[in-house]
């Protein structure tokens, strides 16, 4: 027995010794994969094209004065637990940069996470039809505040709260008027490269999810002092 307590020890310690180094190195046990929480929902199974220059136009939807310095262009899902988070953050960015940010909205419907972004988007564009700018804005604000209720009888709802001709707007609404337009607003978002909502640009510049005010702050001061 005491020509094997040697070699036993040896192999206990070598056990000890591994079973050590494993704790140490796992990262759970260390505290270094705290999973960050997510920010942004993205485009299950598929890939974003290459990366093109946004066109905005008149039938673009412009909140802040059109001829400021600063663009910001989101990308943006109305059933999009994210978008609705990140909404607040971007109109608190206009007040606090009178005249000098502009926020431009497009759509980017994921369909297959989310049934109800892309008929939410085409009721947004019968409201702009009428109502125009302001219309649209003000239908946007709703939608994410009922977000949990988004469904035609919500759109029929907040276009007669609106004061819309509701024949009009119903007609608009079942024959998928705009489908092409919000569309359009989609494939545009493919190729600049986005891939989940929300996304934005900053003068060009990606910012990716519903980052905090300081961080989209910063990005805003960025592009002013870039102008300089």
């Amino acid at each position: 027995m005491k020509n094997l307590a040697v070699p036993i020890a040896i192999i206990i310690a070598g056990l000890i010794i591994a079973g050590a180094i494993v704790y140490t190195q796992s990262p759970q046990k260390a505290g270094l994969t705290k999973k960050s929480e997510p920010t942004k929902e993205v485009l299950p199974k598929e890939k974003a094209g290459p990366k093109t220059e946004l066109t905005i136009s008149e039938r673009d939807h412009i909140r802040g004065n059109p001829d400021s310095p600063v663009t910001i262009v989101e990308f943006s899902d109305f059933q999009c637990p994210f978008c609705q988070r990140f909404h607040p953050t971007l109109k608190q960015i206009l007040a606090d940069y009178p005249g000098k940010v502009r926020w431009v909205y497009k759509h980017f419907p994921l369909d297959q996470i989310h049934p109800q972004a892309r008929p939410a988007a085409e009721a947004s564009e019968c409201v702009w039809e009428q109502k125009g700018n302001d219309g649209f804005w003000q239908f946007a604000d709703l939608l994410f505040e009922n977000q949990s209720r988004l469904g035609e009888g919500l759109y029929k709802e907040l276009a007669g709260n609106l004061g819309l001709n509701l024949d009009q707007f119903n007609s608009c609404l079942s024959s998928r008027k705009y489908k092409d337009k919000v569309e359009a607003d989609y494939q545009e978002g493919i190729k600049a490269g986005v891939q989940g909502t929300p996304s934005s640009f900053v003068n060009g510049e990606a910012v990716s999810g519903a980052v905090p005010y300081e961080t989209l702050k910063a990005a805003v001061e960025k592009a002013l002092t870039d102008l300089q």
